[in-house]
């Protein structure tokens, strides 16, 4: 779904992630042990996009450029996917070819919602002047880098309330164990220091899990450091249908059944994970100190290029792909590959002897060449206000509708008066 969702959804090895969990759960009530297992316990699978022991299915195979339906069916309606970006900082290259670039090709071949998770950016201290500002400028690069609003719903996650709702709801059935295993909250909350971070970043899966889960989506693109949140987001799926679904549910006037759909992770191919212009070893980042670590997508020309002037390199003959004691050529070499549509093979043969003095200025054309389209876009969308407004308000109706059924549904299994 950075902690952006989702943003969060960036980028993992070509080997399909198996999510299993394996420690013993010490459940209450005769929950049987399937239904409260500690998340985040994670192993590679050795085969390709398969079924693995624990029916949890990766897909390897989408293309940047042409999505595949991973499940063949005989019907007409579409998958569902969902994702989001946090309007924390200023959306950069890693955003950008990490997610937003594969959302516009996910667009043409699901049903797609896609968010901007306001909620999640005031779980650390944040400017209260800035966050609607910021909101804004986010929903306007998501349109300006071809986020088609006809194909996608395009909304801001508060704006659509169930979001909020079905996080409490889901609270009541998620186990503290399971929230204080989490790394990032580990790592955040030290950095933030301790205590004194509010409990909005323990309980930050929760509200995860209910962006996705109330939209009832069968895919969520997913990012190497998110995976141990979609897992919980799906074993939260299957405790909740346990607890409340099924005969439980029609005994309460409910159609049964399942309440939830279990998601299933949509990985993208190798190649899309941008690390920092100053550590070829470090994820290109909005929270990183210096802004000379990242290309920001509305960055000018002339800041671009002495980015990428002044940007790490190292003192070795020839360009390369794939060589560990070289993370920072892989990684302008991978930049320029995605920003300039040529494959592995061309830009190896392309640049293998070039120097870095013949590589920069190339990766820099390449680069303005790239953005200027959707800066320009970006201060059109911009400058017409009203036009922004509807898209945003039309992409939360339509969003709503979906989240009102899963949450009356949620509501009337628990037991809840009906409205």
């Amino acid at each position: 779904m950075g902690r952006a969702l989702l943003s969060h959804f960036l980028i993992v090895s070509n080997s399909s992630p198996r999510l299993v969990s394996s420690l013993k759960c010490r459940s209450r009530g005769g929950l049987p042990s399937k239904y409260c297992k500690t998340p985040g316990l994670i192993r590679q699978n050795r085969n390709l996009a398969t079924h693995n022991g624990c029916g949890f299915r990766c897909y390897c195979n989408v293309s940047l450029s042409e999505p595949t339906a991973p499940v063949a069916s005989s019907s007409s309606v579409k998958k569902r996917i969902v994702s989001g970006v946090q309007p924390t900082g200023s959306i950069h290259l890693g955003n950008y070819l990490g997610a937003i670039k594969n959302w516009i090709a996910l667009q043409n071949s699901y049903e797609t919602l896609f968010f901007i998770v306001d909620l999640h950016a005031i779980t650390l201290p944040y400017d209260t002047q800035q966050l609607s500002k910021a909101t804004r400028e986010t929903a306007a690069i998501y349109l300006a880098c071809g986020i088609d609003n006809s194909k996608a719903s395009v909304f801001v996650q508060s704006h659509v309330r169930a979001h909020v709702e079905l996080m409490w709801l889901l609270s009541s059935a998620t186990p503290i164990g399971w929230l204080n295993k989490m790394i990032q909250f580990k790592e955040k909350s030290h950095k933030a220091g301790g205590e004194n971070v509010g409990v909005a970043l323990l309980t930050y899966p929760v509200l995860m899990a209910s962006d996705i889960l109330l939209y009832q989506s069968d895919f969520v693109p997913v990012g190497e450091d998110q995976k141990q949140h979609l897992e919980l987001t799906r074993e939260l799926a299957e405790r909740v249908n346990y607890l409340y679904g099924g005969r439980k549910w029609k005994k309460l006037g409910g159609r049964g059944g399942a309440i939830f759909k279990v998601p299933e992770p949509l990985i993208p191919p190798a190649g899309a994970r941008v690390m920092s212009l100053t550590d070829g070893l470090s994820k290109m980042s909005k929270s990183a100190p210096s802004d000379q670590s990242r290309i920001n997508l509305l960055d000018p020309k002339d800041v671009i290029a002495n980015k990428i002037k002044r940007c790490k390199t190292d003192s070795s003959a020839g360009l390369e792909f794939d060589n560990l004691e070289r993370p920072e050529c892989n990684n302008l070499l991978s930049i320029y590959q995605l920003i300039s549509g040529k494959t592995k093979g061309e830009v190896a043969e392309e640049c293998q002897n070039m120097n870095w003095g013949t590589f920069k200025p190339l990766l820099t054309d390449a680069l303005i060449e790239h953005l200027h389209p959707i800066q320009v876009r970006y201060e059109e969308i911009m400058s017409d206000s009203a036009y922004l407004d509807k898209v945003l308000a039309d992409g939360a109706a339509k969003a709503a509708d979906i989240a009102d059924a899963t949450l009356n549904n949620v509501y009337q299994a628990m037991g809840f008066l009906r409205r």
